[in-house]
């Protein structure tokens, strides 16, 4: 058994519109604009979060939990271009834009999306795009902060 390398094989889009986001087609996405090449190589945060429930009562003499409210943070880190197509995240990623980011992980970036690909589907609107500090060898950056609107579908089949 071999372990799964990310390298290479993480393909990022953002889509304007989706049907259905749990079977997303594979038109719909080929759609979309593909933003890997775009991304920095730690650019791509979809953290979950799950709130605790206290199910401890005033007999209790531990602490129990259940899972609550599920959210995601979504923050994306580009590399800004010199030209119209390098530099679309930034220009589409004006405050208050809305869309669809998909993910799929474990296949070539550079294999076209297909049915039955496992993709991960995040509803969105952009927060105030933040550009990162110049550094000294190092491209210009800028983070755009992604609100989740609605519950994603994170095992989504493309259909």
């Amino acid at each position: 058994m071999a372990d799964l390398i990310s390298d290479g094989n993480t393909k990022v889009a953002f889509a304007t519109s989706i049907a259905n986001i749990f079977a997303p087609t594979a038109a719909e996405l080929t759609a979309a604009t593909d933003w890997t090449t775009r991304l920095t190589p730690d650019g791509l945060k979809t953290d979950p979060s799950t709130a605790d429930v206290d199910t401890s009562s005033l007999a209790s003499t531990f602490t129990t939990n259940q899972p609550g409210r599920r959210s995601y943070t979504v923050e994306l880190t580009f590399k800004r271009g010199s030209t119209t197509t390098e530099d679309n995240p930034y220009t589409t990623l004006t405050y208050g834009a809305t869309g669809y980011l998909v993910v799929r992980r474990g296949t070539s970036y550079t294999t076209a999306f297909a049915t039955g690909d496992k993709v991960e589907v995040y509803p969105v609107a952009a927060g105030e795009p933040q550009n990162v500090a110049p550094a000294a060898n190092e491209v210009s950056k800028f983070t755009s902060s992604m609100k989740v609107t609605s519950d994603p579908a994170t095992r989504a089949t493309v259909a």
